[in-house]
């Protein structure tokens, strides 16, 4: 009797009209920081409310790895994944692989978040992904070392090593021998694509293309920027940075053994955290120019939310997104986990800035960010790598910056039409 109460049950829920069947999404979400447990708490309380189930699909912390995970799964058509977070430079790589995203969100949802984002993840007419989480690099710095050894916070690159150097030289005199001057991500791998931006842009030596599409890479300024922290290596910045990404660099800073670190926003809230040994002795700045004449600039990061053309529930997995990229997650992710909003209003959100008073601060760093060459479209990863692996070479000893960076020139214009893209 109780089988056949239980069958009926069930062709009860499938047939009356307002009784949805729970269906089985799967996302692939971060996982640097607290990404993957915040990506945990909203889906999981989406889910909960629309009666169905989310699931996390693991994936690697090296960007480049997920791409290649992603790409993977999308061209064999896999229904696996429903909801993918995609990188800021990926739309022109994935596009033909998500669907249009315009049908679930109206204009005065779309209007809510920074245009440029908007129109990033456009393409050809399809808006692929919604942002979720915006970034620029920022430069973290202890505080308590500073004061203790009389530095000001540094304003150019050139102070920034000056001031790291003082900080060792006195702290190893008494004895602090694990203490470095500077780390960032200095990898081969997207991370160090961002950072080796940023010091060139710095330095005002431009972008590796610019939005006209002529290759700009190899010009006295970028030689000057990538020569200028290569003489950093071994000194103030210990030669074990050439394997950090994201959270090695933080794991070191945050245990108390770096004075200076360049990181993505995320790393506040770990930082501050009740169990970080240098809970309230950081502060976040924009990052140093490159020299007197040189500019503040922050390479523009950040995340966007999509949809698998290939997913099974296309229009439950838009409801998710639609959801995780709210105003109400976004500044949830944002007190948790110190995500940047896409939501402009968010901005002025009291408790938002009270959790993390720097997005308030150095607003204008994350609008007006350096983007990288993705005018280069499908063939963005390859411009990455080369310039990327170009200025590995040169940190590591391999090459002067002069060279290595006329071989990259060579090298992009060969892939572009004529020179140029």
């Amino acid at each position: 009797m109780k089988k056949v109460l239980a069958g009926l049950v069930a062709v009860v829920a499938l047939a009356t009209p307002g009784l949805a069947r729970a269906e089985k999404l799967v996302i692939a979400c971060g996982s640097v920081g607290k990404e993957a447990d915040l990506c945990k708490q909203g889906a999981e309380a989406w889910a909960k409310k629309a009666g169905h189930t989310v699931e996390l699909m693991s994936v690697p912390q090296d960007a480049g790895q997920q791409l290649a995970q992603f790409q993977q799964l999308l061209a064999a058509g896999s229904s696996d994944v429903d909801v993918i977070r995609i990188d800021v430079v990926w739309p022109g790589l994935m596009a033909n692989h998500f669907v249009d995203l315009k049908p679930y969100f109206p204009d005065d949802v779309l209007s809510q978040h920074f245009e440029p984002i908007v129109k990033n993840n456009t393409v050809n007419g399809k808006l692929i992904a919604i942002p979720w989480f915006t970034d620029a690099g920022l430069l973290y710095y202890r505080t308590d070392l500073l004061e203790k050894h009389g530095q000001k916070p540094p304003t150019t690159w050139q102070e920034l090593a000056a001031s790291a150097k003082a900080v060792l030289d006195a702290e190893k005199k008494a004895g602090n021998s694990k203490l470095v001057g500077f780390v960032f991500q200095g990898k081969a791998y997207e991370g160090l694509t961002c950072n080796a931006l940023e010091w060139i842009d710095s330095f005002k030596g431009g972008t590796i293309v610019d939005q006209s599409g002529q290759v700009t890479v190899n010009n006295p300024k970028a030689v000057e920027a990538i020569t200028f922290f290569a003489g950093l290596v071994g000194n103030v910045v210990p030669k074990g940075v050439l394997n950090y990404q994201e959270e090695e660099a933080r794991n070191a800073f945050q245990a108390g053994n770096a004075v200076f670190m360049r990181n993505w926003p995320y790393a506040w809230s770990l930082a501050n955290s009740k169990d970080s040994p240098v809970a309230g002795k950081v502060a976040v700045m924009a990052l140093p120019k490159g020299g007197p004449d040189g500019k503040s600039t922050g390479t523009l990061g950040g995340w966007q939310l999509g949809v698998s053309k290939y997913s099974k529930n296309e229009k439950l997995a838009a409801e998710l997104v639609k959801y995780l990229t709210s105003a109400e997650e976004q500044k949830r992710r944002a007190i948790e986990g110190s995500f940047n909003p896409t939501i402009k209003s968010l901005y002025k959100d009291a408790d938002l800035l009270k959790a993390n008073p720097f997005m308030g601060n150095l607003y204008e760093t994350f609008v007006n960010a350096v983007p990288r060459p993705t005018i280069t479209g499908a063939k963005y990863n390859q411009v990455s790598t080369e310039f990327r692996n170009s200025v590995y070479s040169t940190l590591s000893g391999k090459g002067k910056a002069a060279d290595n960076l006329k071989k990259v020139e060579t090298k992009l214009k060969s892939l572009g039409k004529d020179g140029k893209w």
